[in-house]
């Protein structure tokens, strides 16, 4: 193995590359800190990852002109500056970024990993974050990995062996812990409406937050719950213990979860070392529309900033500012409209912290379109289920209304009445 400090591993990166950061919870802090030192020897570096949540210095303004920060998800680290023009965002389906990578639309020349150190095999493990990084380690010119004790051994595509590693960084640090919410009331009323239409046998996907963590507590009386899911996080954890989760039902891998990146606290890191009832699987082949179909009664939890009254979702941001990102919200819509009994859900509290209806006329201007209205089934906030599907434009929109907070719902049905007329009635 060839080890170096970290200050000698990064002078690999050259003025003009594209570096890739492994992403999530294992983001290796030290390696971008010496990449970020290295600031005065170097001009216009592409940075590409999906959201991480390690620090992200190279997108402060005193690095304009030497790093360039292009996400494939606006985290809350470089969303400030993603909105003011410092960095920048590439919209694409979760599923398609290792085929960037692998078609050399996106190049990699350096990427910066966060690995277990090598078993006696010599395999290292991805950990929490395997996602776009199994391609990223496959496609670079050069990759440096920090050897962490710290991180999760995992299996199946986070497993890879030393050889895909040219430059090994010793440096033990804690996987990044990203506390989930306690559940709000408002998120508690929505997890009630979710819960009520999971089946027994359903295989999930959530995401994290109040509402997916709210829902997970609403299941302890279900029964054959599978895991399919792009990511998790602590809220499995009880109803795996219990054996509402055993995925006995599902049709791709089963009597395993399906992931391909975990973030929560310490407790669902070591919930996913040396377990091997958790396949870590390439985003690729987990967002696959036609794998996720194959499964039964597939069950997909997502969120969004706002949806228009005919269900035109925008999800990645606030007019034309950058948010989030796409994701893989398309992916799972998707695929579960396609399962055999399944059922795609956008879940969100009827306004925000400040009142405002996240139920709207027409989205904001310059609002991204994530999930259009010919993708959208259900949509429930804490006042109701709205059943989208099938449904002609001005049914939508007298179901959206009902489902608004009380406080939004005369101007909504106003606006409802502009658009159609005479022929508007609720």
């Amino acid at each position: 193995m060839n080890y170096k400090s970290a200050a000698e591993a990064v002078k690999v990166i050259k003025s003009g590359d594209t570096v890739f950061i492994h992403g999530v919870a294992q983001a290796p802090q030290l390696l971008i800190d010496a990449m970020v030192d290295r600031a005065p020897e170097l001009e216009n570096v592409r940075i590409v990852h999906i959201h991480h949540e390690a620090e992200a210095p190279y997108v402060n303004p005193e690095y304009e002109g030497i790093f360039r920060c292009e996400s494939f998800f606006v985290g809350a680290n470089v969303r400030k500056a993603t909105i003011q023009g410092l960095a920048d965002y590439i919209p694409v389906f979760l599923s398609e970024i290792p085929g960037l990578m692998r078609k050399g639309i996106v190049n990699i020349d350096v990427a910066l990993m966060n690995v277990s150190p090598p078993d006696k095999h010599g395999y290292v493990s991805l950990g929490s974050s395997v996602d776009v990084a199994v391609a990223a380690v496959q496609c670079a010119e050069h990759v440096i990995a920090q050897v962490n004790s710290k991180v999760p051994r995992v299996f199946v595509d986070g497993s890879m062996h030393m050889r895909h590693f040219d430059t090994f960084v010793e440096h033990d640090s804690d996987i990044i812990e990203v506390p989930v919410p306690q559940p709000t009331q408002t998120e508690d009323k929505i997890a009630d409406y979710v819960a009520s239409l999971v089946d027994n046998g359903a295989t999930m996907q959530m995401g994290i937050g109040g509402i997916p963590n709210a829902v997970l507590t609403k299941l302890g009386n279900h029964k054959d719950l599978g895991i399919h899911t792009e990511m998790f996080s602590d809220g499995v954890i009880p109803l795996v213990e219990s054996g509402v989760i055993n995925n006995s039902l599902k049709r791709v891998v089963p009597g395993q979860i399906v992931s391909s990146f975990i973030m929560g606290s310490q407790k669902v890191y070591d919930f996913l070392h040396d377990n091997p009832q958790i396949a870590m699987m390439d985003c690729t082949f987990v967002n696959d529309v036609r794998i996720i179909r194959r499964n039964p009664k597939v069950t997909a939890i997502n969120s969004a900033i706002e949806i228009d009254l005919t269900g035109q979702v925008c999800a990645d941001s606030i007019g034309t500012k950058h948010y989030s990102g796409v994701g893989g919200q398309i992916d799972f819509i998707r695929g579960a409209s396609y399962s055999h009994g399944g059922k795609p859900i956008i879940a969100i509290s009827s306004q925000t912290g400040k009142g405002i209806s996240k139920i709207v006329p027409t989205l904001k201007n310059g609002a991204g379109v994530v999930s259009t209205r010919a993708n959208v089934h259900y949509v429930i906030t804490e006042f109701g289920i709205a059943y989208l599907y099938g449904q002609s434009m001005k049914e939508r929109a007298r179901r959206m209304i009902k489902i608004a907070h009380p406080d939004h719902r005369e101007e909504l049905e106003k606006a409802a009445y502009e658009r159609w007329g005479g022929h508007w009635s609720l």
